[in-house]
């Protein structure tokens, strides 16, 4: 079966797989396999285990919905990382978090730097006079 995960940043997975374990805080957990029923489900947080060759990765995910239909499974979420286990995504997915948290903040530092000295130099021109 397919396995694809996507975010808003793109496919961050697109693979073949034997099965997936899906793990959410609110719907629990259960197993998708090959011809399996189509399903839809939400996964507020939670991870989803891929297992290919008796191996095993983890796809944690944020806010995501699962659906399964024809042998493929979509997850679309808003945030996901893939780690070797649940606990290695998810100290990845909070790095990543706080890396785009600290370039956010240095953002909107560096515009208010650029607005401030924009309205000096409008003010140094007289340019609101015209």
């Amino acid at each position: 079966m397919q396995l694809i995960v996507v975010t808003p940043q793109g496919k961050l997975y697109d693979e073949q797989v034997d099965y997936v374990v899906v793990s959410s805080n609110t719907t629990g957990q259960y197993a998708i396999k090959k011809n399996h029923l189509p399903i839809i489900s939400t996964i507020d947080k939670g991870y989803v285990k891929m297992v290919k060759n008796g191996e095993n990765m983890f796809v944690v995910i944020l806010n995501g919905v699962v659906e399964f239909s024809e042998n493929v499974c979509k997850v679309i979420s808003q945030e996901a990382q893939i780690g070797s286990s649940e606990v290695s995504a998810f100290e990845h997915l909070l790095s990543v978090r706080k890396e785009r948290l600290e370039e956010n903040k240095k953002r909107q530092t560096d515009f208010g730097k650029a607005e401030k000295e924009l309205i000096e130099n409008i003010q140094k021109a007289k340019a609101s006079k015209l």
